[in-house]
């Protein structure tokens, strides 16, 4: 056996546990719901294969398409994540007195469990709660806002929670690649007489792509996921407004055991998030080598 040969075997003997588990718990879960979502799958009778009929139910379904559109809607949040994560990132790789603690605030909200940030955001959208204490002290509102009970607001509450759970995550990458930056691209740059608002143009954004792209796919796939945040929060309502496409699957397969239904909505959820990641590939895709 030759050197090189000898090595792939000891990588994939490494691999193979992680591979086994993933295969289990992963590949093999994934791969059987998606069969199960062309039957009309049942813990009481007899399987059958019906070809497209959950899929044809689900888009017949007002409520599986206002989900999918509000799925949608959440990807309307993607620019402001990566914008805002990459501003704190530039922001927070400075050395300043207690930067640390900065970088560790905004960081706390990504390891925070949902439960927890669902009922401190909960308190701060209440009616009487401190986000209208504000506002009406300000006198920036007439009456107390129903955040979470008004069917026209609900759903961008829910996405500002979302937004502000993932921010701190994408700064630390964001982070970490700008301090993989070479220093001596900088200085060479300032040499030539470049400002700080071309520096950042010409070498800090080219140098980040790579990052861009794939914060950016991250944050497709859980604007797309969303789930978790309106099952704490709203629950889908107000008047089913907050409905997402995976709050959907949710619904049908736990709450009303249309396990097939659910999983043909999962289907079409992946299909979204594998179509929107290639797209981001493609047109995010760093140049350089």
């Amino acid at each position: 056996m030759t050197f090189s040969h000898r090595h792939t075997l000891q990588a994939w003997l490494f691999l193979t546990p992680a591979l086994l588990l993933l295969a289990a718990f992963s590949f093999w879960p994934v791969g059987y719901g998606s069969v199960l979502a062309f039957t009309d799958y049942s813990l009481i009778r007899e399987t059958r294969f019906v070809g497209l009929d959950n899929f044809r139910y689900i888009f017949n379904n007002e409520m599986f398409v206002s989900g999918l559109k509000n799925s949608l809607m959440f990807l309307l949040m993607v620019p402001f994540v990566q914008v805002g994560a990459i501003t704190l990132a530039v922001l927070v790789n400075n050395r300043l007195p207690g930067i640390r603690l900065f970088r560790a605030a905004f960081y706390v909200p990504v390891v925070t469990t949902v439960s927890v940030v669902g009922i401190m955001w909960g308190f701060m959208f209440h009616e009487q709660g401190a986000l209208n204490y504000v506002m009406l002290t300000l006198k920036l509102v007439n009456a107390p806002v129903g955040w979470l009970s008004n069917d026209s607001l609900a759903l961008f509450a829910v996405m500002f929670v979302t937004l502000w759970r993932g921010l701190g995550w994408y700064m630390v990458m964001y982070l970490a690649a700008l301090q993989s930056i070479p220093s001596d691209m900088q200085e060479a740059a300032m040499l030539d007489g470049a400002n700080r608002w071309q520096r950042f143009w010409k070498i800090t954004v080219p140098m980040l792509r790579p990052t861009i792209m794939l914060c950016s796919i991250l944050s497709v796939l859980a604007a797309l996921k969303a789930y978790q945040e309106v099952d704490v929060l709203t629950q889908g309502g107000p008047m089913n407004s907050t409905f997402t496409a995976l709050y959907y699957a949710y619904d049908q397969g736990l709450k009303h055991l249309k396990l097939p239904r659910a999983l043909a909505a999962s289907f079409v959820v992946s299909l979204f998030c594998i179509g929107i990641a290639l797209l981001c590939l493609r047109y995010l895709k760093p140049k350089h080598r």
